[in-house]
């Protein structure tokens, strides 16, 4: 097998990999009018899905007698009344909540676009085109504050920021039943997290238990994916996840929330998230503490949710609950060390393996280089130097294969339309001379999941999302705007061709291959310019290793004739 048929089976295992998996978005995507039509025209505002009951399989937590500090011997009571909202930000973000819901979060490090005045990447939004809220409160039978109502500001501050100097940031709640039951919320942002605490202190100061469980929710109503084989959003995954350690990381598309039927899982740790490109936000329940998870779904809004534990609280006791609220992006050195399989949130599919180890080695690379482009050149250098023994057996054998290339066609012009003989005097050329005409065919497909598990990390890397390279290339994740590597690319290409040449290659399989550089040219002219980097670079350094090899082990002598029989 030459130098072409190589190059073509490593082409069409891409592009067919790329089609396989847009064809399954294709195949579970409703009709894009009609989610874009439920998108732009919500009969109504949104406030979230409905509060979730007592999970009956998350047993009851009772809080073991003991006396409340400095607790007054009469019942406090206030009526409920919706908490007035504040902003609370540290340098990373910038947060609009209440007692019960954060409604709108800022990134401050992340804009839409590379225009200095464009406006910040928000995830939370409690507006109707772009709703997305999360939200967290208490039901009992006896009266608890829920994320719309009951919750009080404690500080009279409106706005809350991360002083010069200090650690944390933080703003403060409180409810006070008519039972004496009190719950304190504090929410506190850490300088430089993305992690949002919220502590929860339930104390009875009445004269009778107090039974009720806390609930966390993630809600939203998801915006339209523009569907298409260059757009990386389209391949990253959109939908709910969650965590167990039983059962570990699993997940579900908003498609198929209600096909899949529903979900309950009751798990002492683990974590529940909504993904999507680039960035996401995920509930950490308190570990120790007992959770129920489940899906919701109404019209075009979803959820997820971690229900419980449940609580009871006897008279003079109290009692805590804590819980993360993750609101940002996927950033590998932060998530593991949030929860464990938290980091599987940077989701790459089948090939995470292969992609955890290549993410975390671009990383190192980047703080060496300074420059993502320049860290993309290097990781396809090292990954050509690791597969070296590879491809230099598969190179040897393409030039051994390009030496006999002339006494294969003499042996076909011989035999002429008798394709038995023609095979079997090749095969007896190739036994004699010690020729593998598969020994460039092994090492492609075993390089192939290193090049796919790369792909993934390249469009789902947040760090490269407007990251420059140099010159006309200031954003890695958008195309090349003037089409040059595209063209570099098809060059190439069309020197790896001409390297070779198509003797006793079938006509119609040269016209193929002759449309190649054109082909691959046109459809990268759309691709995000890191990811035509990866190939350009890596097409380059194969076309100059395989030049090497050839002239290594390449006859440069004239090529025997065949005897005569």
């Amino acid at each position: 097998m030459n130098q072409l048929r190589t190059f073509l089976i490593f082409s069409w295992l891409f592009l067919a990999t790329l089609l396989w998996m847009e064809w399954n978005k294709e195949q579970k995507a409703p009709p894009e009018t009609a989610a874009s039509a439920q998108a732009a025209t919500p009969t109504a505002q949104p406030q979230g899905l409905p509060v979730p009951t007592a999970p009956g399989a998350v047993p009851a937590a009772t809080v073991p007698a003991a006396t409340i500090p400095g607790a007054p011997a009469a019942q406090l009571s206030a009526a409920p009344v919706a908490a007035p909202r504040v902003t609370l930000s540290n340098d990373v973000l910038r947060l609009s909540l209440d007692g019960g819901n954060v409604h709108r979060a800022e990134l401050l490090n992340y804009r839409v676009s590379r225009a200095p005045d464009a406006p910040l990447v928000r995830l939370f939004d409690d507006g109707a085109e772009n709703f997305y809220i999360a939200q967290s409160g208490w039901s009992s039978a006896q009266g608890a504050p829920s994320h719309l109502t009951g919750f009080v500001a404690e500080q009279p501050a409106t706005e809350l920021e991360l002083a010069d100097g200090a650690k944390d940031v933080s703003a403060r709640f409180l409810w006070t039943g008519a039972d004496g039951v009190t719950i304190r919320r504090t929410y506190t942002l850490t300088r430089g997290e993305y992690a949002l605490k919220v502590r929860d202190e339930i104390a009875n100061r009445g004269t009778q238990p107090w039974t009720g469980h806390v609930y966390r929710y993630l809600s939203r109503v998801p915006h339209v994916i523009k569907r298409g084989m260059t757009n990386p959003e389209s391949f990253s995954f959109n939908g709910a996840v969650w965590y167990t350690p039983t059962e570990k990381y699993e997940k579900r598309a908003y498609d198929d929330f209600v096909d899949d039927g529903p979900l309950n899982v009751t798990t002492d740790g683990g974590w529940i998230a909504l993904l999507q490109h680039y960035f996401f936000t995920g509930w950490i329940p308190q570990a120790g503490q007992k959770a129920n998870f489940a899906l919701a779904s109404a019209g075009n809004q979803f959820g997820i949710t971690a229900t419980g534990p449940q609580f009871t609280v006897a008279p003079g006791t109290e009692t805590s609950t804590e819980a993360k609220l993750w609101i940002g992006p996927k950033l590998q050195d932060k998530l593991a060390a949030q929860a464990p399989g938290f980091g599987l949130t940077l989701d790459y599919g089948y090939f995470t393996f292969l992609a955890d180890p290549i993410h975390w080695l671009l990383g190192k690379l980047h703080g060496f280089t300074g420059n993502w482009g320049w860290a993309i050149m290097l990781l396809v250098l090292l990954i050509k130097l690791a597969l070296y023994p590879l491809s230099a057996a598969q190179y040897k054998s393409m030039a051994k294969m390009r030496k006999f290339q002339p006494r294969i066609q003499q042996l076909k012009e011989r035999y002429g339309d008798d394709k038995q003989k023609f095979q079997t005097a090749m095969l007896e050329l190739y036994k004699k001379e010690k020729i593998n005409p598969a020994g460039g065919c092994l090492p492609i497909l075993i390089q192939m999941p290193v090049f796919l598990a790369l792909y993934w990390v390249l469009i789902e890397s947040v760090e490269l999302r407007q990251a420059p390279w140099i010159l006309w290339i200031q954003d890695m994740t958008a195309r090349d705007p003037y089409f040059i590597l595209p063209v570099i690319n098809m060059a190439v290409m069309w020197f790896t061709q001409k390297l070779t040449p198509m003797v006793g290659v079938d006509p119609i399989q040269a016209r193929m291959f002759q449309f190649m550089p054109l082909i691959f040219g046109v459809m990268f002219a759309f691709f995000p310019a890191g990811l035509v980097l990866y190939w350009v670079t890596n097409g380059a350094l194969g076309l100059i290793q395989q030049m090497w090899m050839m002239r290594r082990y390449g006859d440069k002598s004239t090529p025997a004739t065949v005897e005569k029989a």
